[in-house]
C-alpha cells in the first residue's frame, strides 16, 4: 500500500468486517479510505453518531435487520445488513430498516425516500426540524413517537435541559470510530424518531428509547456477545486479541498499586463475584493461572 494512502480503523471493526469481505480485503481498504474522508467532512459540519444505546432501542421498535446510514467503520455488528444508498457495508438490502437520516447525503436521502413509499417497515432517527425548515419527505405518512425538544416540569436525575426546558441528547464523540472511544458527548441539537403512521409502537419501546437518549455523559455499558454475528467484533477488541474472552481460567484487571507490598490497589475478576468481593477486601495477588490487565 502506498504511504499516502494510510487509514485508521478500530481493531474490533476491522476484525468484524474483514471476515465478511473475505477475498475482497483490498476493496474493503479502499472503501474505508473513501468513507474516512466523507465521515470527517460530516463531523466537521457538526454530525455526531447516535450511541450504541440508541441504535438497539430503535432496532427493537420494528425488529430491524438493516441500518441505513453511518459508515463502514462505524456500522454496528448487531444489524444483519448496513449501508447507504448503493453502497453496502454488510449483507444485502433487507427489511425492516432503521434510518439515520443526517448521515445520508442529499442524493441518498432522495434515493431512500423513493424506496420508502413502497414500505411501511421503517424507523427514522433524525435531527428535530426547526420551525422554518421544510418538512422531511417521510413525515407525510409518519408519526413522531419521540422528541427530546418537549418541555418537562422537572428533569430526572442525570438529565440536562436547555434554557427552553427541552432535553439535550447523548451522542458519540467526534472521531470515536478511529479512537475506539465509547464515551458519550452531549449534543445541543434536538432529536426525533419517526415511524410509519400504520406502525404501532408499544409504550415500553417508547420508554426504552427515552431512556437510551437520556443525557448522562460518561461511559455507556457495553453488552459483550461472544455468540453469533457479534462474536467477531468483540474478539477484535484489545481484550479479545489478548485472549481475555474465552480464556478458561481467571481474567483479572487492576487499577494500579499505591503500596509496594500489593500488586494492585483493587482488582476485578471477570464472571466471579465472590472472588471480586474477596479481592477488594484482602487485595490478594491473582493465582498463577490468570491473565492480568493493569490499568484497565
Amino acid at each position: 500500500m502506498e504511504p499516502h494512502r494510510g487509514w485508521t480503523i478500530a481493531s474490533s471493526s476491522w476484525n468484524f468486517l474483514r471476515k465478511r469481505w473475505l477475498d475482497r480485503e483490498q476493496e474493503l481498504i479502499t472503501i474505508i479510505q473513501e468513507e474516512t474522508k466523507r465521515t470527517e467532512e460530516k463531523e466537521e459540519a457538526g454530525y455526531r453518531s447516535p450511541t450504541w444505546l440508541i441504535l438497539p432501542a430503535l432496532q427493537k421498535i420494528n425488529k430491524a435487520k438493516r441500518l441505513e446510514g453511518e459508515a463502514v467503520m462505524s456500522a454496528p455488528p448487531f444489524f444483519q445488513s448496513a449501508g447507504r444508498g448503493d453502497l453496502k457495508f454488510l449483507g444485502e438490502d433487507d427489511e425492516p430498516i432503521v434510518v439515520v437520516w443526517e448521515r445520508l447525503s442529499e442524493s441518498e436521502q432522495e434515493q431512500w425516500s423513493k424506496k420508502m413509499g413502497k414500505s411501511k417497515d421503517w424507523v427514522v432517527w433524525c435531527r428535530s426540524r426547526r420551525k422554518d425548515e421544510e418538512q422531511h419527505p417521510f413525515e407525510i405518512d409518519a408519526n413522531e413517537i419521540f422528541s427530546n425538544r418537549s418541555k418537562q416540569a422537572k428533569p430526572k436525575a442525570g438529565e440536562k435541559t436547555d434554557k427552553k426546558g427541552g432535553k439535550e441528547q447523548s451522542v458519540r464523540w467526534k472521531e470515536w470510530w478511529q479512537q475506539g472511544n465509547i464515551k458519550c458527548a452531549v449534543d445541543e441539537e434536538y432529536a426525533s424518531c419517526w415511524v410509519h403512521q400504520d406502525c404501532h409502537v408499544a409504550d415500553e419501546q417508547k420508554a426504552a428509547l427515552r431512556k437510551a437518549g437520556r443525557v448522562s455523559g460518561g461511559n455507556p455499558k457495553c453488552q459483550v456477545r461472544l455468540k453469533g454475528r457479534e462474536c467477531d467484533y468483540w474478539m477484535g477488541t484489545e481484550i479479545g486479541m489478548l485472549g481475555g474472552y474465552g480464556f478458561q481460567d481467571q481474567v483479572t484487571a487492576g487499577d494500579g498499586s499505591d503500596k509496594p507490598a500489593f500488586l494492585a490497589k483493587m482488582w476485578q475478576t471477570m464472571g466471579t463475584p465472590a472472588i471480586n468481593a474477596e479481592a477488594s477486601q484482602s487485595r490478594r495477588r491473582p493465582t498463577p493461572q490468570a491473565i492480568f490487565f493493569g490499568g484497565c
